[in-house]
């Protein structure tokens, strides 16, 4: 496996480690392509190890082609079995993805020193944020998905219309065309609760020329896409259609600026300076981006603190927003791919504010 071999250039060659613990469930999927194990040893040389319980094992067995699936069976302990195994590959340096302290001190017990545990989580988040070909395909699909949640969104939003029963109707017609589901809660926020960036849906009915943000995602085979309109139930009033015109030109700037080579935090400011010069920057309330993947949030963050640096096969956001208290609020965003002649949109849909 390509992946479990750029670990072992990172882990091993690089960092001295002889052996690799991956418990975080994503972390999983990353590696083994499917879901329901509980941890991957993954050894200097040699075949590694898929550890499962009872419940997952033969469905594991069944997809874990070039994976060595090991049974944890009822009362045995997971992480002696893991002991037992790294000792017979004659691992002493092991490196963990996740652990929540419960779980690093019963590794510790089991493998008989702390000492010869290590954090690791770094070398796999940096392969993570890179996607490669075949995760680009799924990223593309998500996308194509969560487009069509977007036209829904344009057909559905109305007057006297509920906030739940437009994400109901986005999330049917994503689940009907081959999502596996939504990245994250569809957010269907109008009126006032649009002023909040995660402002969620409720059985709040749609009022004649509310704002109305709607926030979905598609998930296609684990992978992740996130897009963003701002629709208006009626017709658009000045002041509405000023503030979309500000977080329009914000998007368009921030997106001509997405390269290669980039610092994340440089494509923030790009964003971020549009809205300040207009008046509205203390409005713009969170970073402009986050990366996305088999996690809806992951690196590189598109922010004022932002340290990356942009690459190719980076997946991010472009998410600029004003949000006023009492009033509503504006966001426009779009999944976003890093390639060799800047960025490419992987998901797509009208931009204007009227629906219906």
């Amino acid at each position: 496996m390509d992946r479990i071999a750029a670990l072992r250039r990172k882990a091993f060659k690089e960092a001295k480690f002889d052996g690799y613990v991956v418990f975080n469930e994503v972390n999983l999927t990353y590696f083994t392509g499917f879901s329901g194990a509980n941890a991957l040893l993954i050894p200097e040389d040699g075949e590694s190890v898929l550890f499962v319980y009872g419940t997952n094992y033969e469905m594991c067995k069944a997809q874990g082609a070039g994976l060595k699936v090991e049974l944890v069976k009822s009362g045995e302990n997971l992480m002696d079995k893991i002991a037992g195994q790294a000792k017979v590959f004659g691992a002493k340096h092991l490196a963990v993805d996740a652990l929540n302290v419960e779980g690093w001190q019963a590794l510790a017990k089991s493998v008989g020193d702390e000492k010869k545990l290590g954090c690791g989580n770094s070398f796999v988040r940096d392969l993570r944020m890179v996607k490669d070909k075949s995760e680009i395909k799924l990223m593309r699909k998500a996308g194509e998905l969560a487009s069509l949640g977007v036209k829904v969104a344009y057909e559905t939003v109305a007057p006297g219309v509920a906030e739940r029963e437009v994400a109901a109707e986005i999330e049917y017609a994503m689940r009907k065309h081959g999502s596996d589901g939504t990245s994250f809660d569809t957010s269907v926020a109008s009126g006032p609760n649009s002023a909040y960036p995660h402002g969620g849906c409720s059985d709040k009915k749609i009022r004649e020329d509310d704002l109305v943000i709607v926030d979905l995602g598609a998930r296609y085979r684990f992978y992740c896409s996130d897009v963003t309109r701002t629709l208006v139930a009626g017709k658009p009033s000045e002041k509405q259609k000023k503030l979309h015109r500000i977080v329009l030109e914000a998007y368009e700037k921030a997106f001509d600026a997405i390269e290669p080579g980039v610092k994340a935090s440089e494509v923030d400011a790009v964003g971020r300076r549009i809205v300040e010069d207009a008046g509205y920057g203390e409005f713009f309330v969170h970073g402009l981006g986050h990366g996305v993947g088999l996690e809806i949030h992951e690196p590189p963050t598109l922010s004022r603190s932002g340290m990356e640096t942009l690459v190719v096969g980076n997946v991010v956001t472009n998410e600029p927003g004003i949000y006023l208290v009492g009033y509503g609020g504006i966001r426009v965003e779009d999944t976003v791919l890093v390639t060799k002649a800047g960025a490419e949109k992987l998901t797509q849909g009208a931009y204007t504010l009227c629906g219906k």
